[in-house]
């Protein structure tokens, strides 16, 4: 299976809504990703982030509208097919991997998509790889510990590792910073910067509310707000005072320090 379009599209979104229980949760979305991008999806809560994501990553159909993910049409192709191709780090993910688990068993259930390797039989290439991924997140030495005990920060790298056993063409990552404190947050950041890179990564996606946890190396941005595109397209055309302020409806002020943002409100809200 191909893992992009002809013209090298690894996600098609065009003219997609979504309503659900007599809401709209996204309206009329056309948004592209093309390999080796990696994307920030920006906006406030409710603004359609993770239901977007969730298309994307084939777990939710769209009301209107056509979805191509990894050079094929949702609706032509199973889905199964697909995900094992696509690395995902969520909360609700998380919340799925059963209590006893260590990190490494949790890295090991990523090579078939599972949150438990109990049904698997995985050999000795699969835990080495499920080492080195571990080791490429900064978690070598949490090998043997059990996840639920880890700390937040070390859990969401955990998850990517997992995520990244695959080998996915597409790594979609919501809202990973959520929940961690500063010191946290800024490792995740110092790892998504490394991993965005490496040339031969996935094209990569990821979820957040806040300007300074957009990692260095960040190629692109779609801000949303209400279910509607604000503005699309590199980062440095897109994360700005005037679109942020649209997307937020509160004057912000955005600043650049190195390739780190900042965002500060200059007045009262809209």
């Amino acid at each position: 299976m191909t893992s992009t379009s002809a013209d090298g599209e690894v996600v098609g979104v065009h003219g997609v809504s979504v309503m659900r229980s007599g809401n709209l949760l996204l309206d009329g979305i056309d948004w592209r990703v093309g390999a080796g991008e990696r994307w920030v999806l920006l906006g406030p809560n409710g603004s359609g982030k993770t239901t977007l994501v969730s298309v994307a990553a084939t777990y939710l159909w769209p009301s209107r509208g056509s979805v191509s993910v990894l050079g094929r049409a949702l609706g032509t192709v199973d889905v199964r097919e697909l995900r094992r191709h696509i690395g995902i780090v969520s909360a609700s993910l998380e919340a799925r991997v059963p209590p006893g688990l260590t990190a490494l068993d949790v890295v090991v259930a990523g090579a078939t998509g599972a949150t438990a390797p109990w049904w698997d039989r995985p050999g000795r290439a699969t835990k080495d790889r499920a080492a080195e991924m571990l080791d490429l997140v900064g978690c070598a030495a949490l090998r043997d510990r059990r996840f639920e005990l880890l700390s937040s920060g070390e859990r969401q790298r955990v998850q990517i590792a997992r995520a990244l056993m695959l080998g996915p063409a597409l790594l979609l990552l919501d809202e990973p910073a959520a929940g961690l404190d500063l010191g946290g947050r800024e490792q995740l950041a110092v790892l998504l910067a490394r991993l965005n890179a490496q040339p031969d990564l996935a094209a990569t996606v990821v979820v957040t509310h806040h300007v300074e946890e957009i990692a260095p190396g960040t190629t692109h941005a779609l801000i949303l707000r209400s279910g509607r595109v604000v503005a699309a397209g590199p980062v440095a055309e897109t994360v700005t005072s005037a679109v942020l302020t649209l997307a937020f409806g509160l004057p912000l002020h955005v600043t650049r320090v190195g390739d780190r943002f900042a965002a500060q409100a200059t007045g009262s809200a809209r």
